[in-house]
């Protein structure tokens, strides 16, 4: 999730889509909070692990 996000980040920055821009913000968000609670052992969703 945060590759796809810095992917759109990327593409909406160059193409100047603010739409683009805005969704990989919240992409980046989520998978770093997702990313944040599995690598301390949290369950996220089920799984002990988040990739």
């Amino acid at each position: 999730m945060l590759v796809l996000g810095i992917i759109l980040l990327l593409i909406g920055w160059l193409t100047g889509i603010g739409i683009l821009w805005t969704i990989g913000i919240i992409l980046v968000v989520v998978g770093a909070v997702l990313w944040l609670l599995g690598s301390v052992g949290h369950a996220v969703g089920g799984r002990r692990h988040y990739w």
